[in-house]
């Protein structure tokens, strides 16, 4: 608690999971701290200034920061100190906070504190000379049990330790709303940031040549890579990057709406069901491809709507997708016969 308090440990909220641990979890944990139940160790990797930066362990730390009423979120701004649960073995908690004044309630007592205060955290260092990389992969596999990072959330991980102006980037371009419109994803993908993952694919695939989309085996650790390369890249055009994906989701909201990324139903004649990553892969990035080609052409005047109908009719697209097909034998086929389909 000192360490953090004189920012000399280093908690970054979007390194690991966004914190996002329930009342009911939270509380959970503090009993099992006041249990005498040993904290599993926390992982933190030691920068050139000295201080101690988060890889494996934040909810755990930040729920007692909470608790004591010491976290900060991005701004510096304190959070409201923790209110507990009760809790299978201490129902008692209920309502519970670390100090009685905290709007009226009744304290955890000056014995709890004392408990939670001397209990101790194993602490595993990562000293500043190990490798960048090497820190990922060993967060990548401290979160490979329980309830483990899906890949965006890892992704998100090692692009704010490496870059996280690009993240920043990221994440401002999927709250435009032309983008936010045309996919219309649930409320659990985007707290899982499919969203972000959904303009990385736009980024790291608009201008892939063909060899390129058939090099690679796992999808998500070609987007890593090729993510790793864009945070590392000086040379980035962002201006250029940010015009082609705004171009890009203005058409398709404009034409499209919510229904850009649907499956057509022939026989109804309409747009069905929910979003469609195949679907995305061929008209975004297809339309994305043909960004510079279109600048300059004079008024845009494709049909949309159409060609997002007739893929449901074209035989090359509905045998390479659906269930059963991996990315890689899928996106060599389709993102080319969206640039087909696209261009002017």
């Amino acid at each position: 608690m000192n360490l953090y308090r004189d920012g000399e440990l280093f908690i970054r909220p979007e390194f690991q999971r966004y914190y996002r641990w329930s009342q009911t979890q939270k509380s959970r944990f503090i009993e099992s701290i006041l249990l005498g139940i040993p904290i599993p160790s926390i992982f933190v990797s030691q920068r050139p200034d000295g201080v101690w930066e988060v890889i494996d362990g934040l909810q755990r730390l930040s729920t007692i920061f909470e608790l004591v009423g010491l976290l900060r979120d991005d701004n510096g701004k304190l959070y409201e100190p923790l209110s507990l649960t009760k809790t299978r073995y201490l129902p008692s908690l209920e309502g519970k906070t670390w100090e009685s004044e905290v709007r009226g309630t009744e304290g955890i007592g000056k014995d709890n504190q004392l408990l939670i205060k001397r209990a101790k955290i194993d602490v595993k260092i990562i000293l500043r000379e190990s490798d960048e990389r090497s820190k990922y992969e060993l967060f990548e596999r401290l979160n490979t049990g329980g309830a483990p990072l899906v890949p965006q959330e890892f992704r998100n991980s090692m692009l704010v330790a490496v870059n996280p102006e690009r993240y920043r980037w990221l994440v401002e371009l999927a709250k435009i709303e032309s983008f936010k419109t045309c996919v219309a994803l649930t409320d659990r993908a985007a707290d899982e940031q499919y969203d972000v993952e959904l303009v990385l694919r736009f980024l790291m695939l608009r201008r892939r040549n063909e060899d390129e989309l058939r090099g690679f085996v796992d999808i998500n650790e070609f987007l890593t890579d090729t993510m790793m390369i864009f945070a590392q890249d000086n040379t980035y055009d962002i201006e250029h990057e940010q015009a082609a994906f705004e171009f890009t989701f203005e058409k398709l909201a404009a034409s499209l709406g919510d229904n850009s990324f649907k499956r057509y139903s022939i026989d109804r004649q309409k747009f069905m069901g929910g979003f469609l990553l195949s679907a995305y892969e061929v008209m975004a990035i297809g339309l994305g491809f043909n960004f510079e080609n279109y600048r300059g052409y004079g008024p845009f005047n494709k049909n949309l709507m159409k060609t997002a109908a007739s893929l449901w009719s074209n035989h090359s697209f509905t045998s390479h997708t659906g269930s059963g097909v991996r990315a890689s034998s899928r996106i060599p086929l389709i993102i080319p016969l969206g640039r087909q389909l696209l261009a002017p």
